[in-house]
């Protein structure tokens, strides 16, 4: 078994720690996962609401805090540099060309999917590698994060009211 001074830099004891300061916690957790940086933000929202916090709140700034990290990689695509994105992101320019030629044509309103796990990152930093329309990726990324933690928070109230 291992020691918890072994595991004191793994991601769930990281996840642990950022539940721990509440809803700002939860605002750093969804900018760490919305960045191309792989965390997962839905581990410290479901223990907040399984805590007992406001879910309006906790979708308020688990969004607030997506979105800024979706606006990141989107000005990250914005710089143009795929030798950047592969050095420092371990963004395959491949992946990032594929995700182009998919939204060549479809626009700026693909933000709505920055959402996705895995892929999602790959849109936002294709669509600003695209420099597509600000105002309408940034929104459409937002009611997209939105729409998936209204879900996660209702969801997981959901479940934990069975228990």
């Amino acid at each position: 078994m291992r020691s918890r001074r072994k595991l004191a830099g793994s991601p769930l004891i990281m996840l642990e720690g950022l539940a721990e300061y509440g809803y700002w916690g939860l605002l750093l957790a969804s900018f760490l996962a919305a960045t191309i940086l792989p965390f997962s933000s839905e581990v410290v929202f479901a223990a907040l609401i399984t805590a007992g916090a406001d879910i309006w709140l906790s979708v308020l700034y688990a969004t607030i805090g997506n979105a800024a990290g979706g606006a990141t990689c989107y000005y990250v695509g914005k710089l143009g540099k795929t030798a950047w994105l592969e050095r420092w992101f371990k963004i395959n320019p491949e992946k990032i060309n594929k995700t182009i030629r998919w939204l060549h044509g479809k626009g700026a309103v693909m933000g709505f999917f920055g959402f996705l796990p895995g892929i999602g990152d790959a849109i936002l930093v294709a669509l600003g590698f695209m420099r597509a329309n600000i105002p309408v990726t940034m929104f459409s990324m937002t009611v997209g994060k939105l729409l998936r933690y209204i879900l996660i928070g209702f969801g997981t109230d959901q479940l934990v009211s069975w228990f």
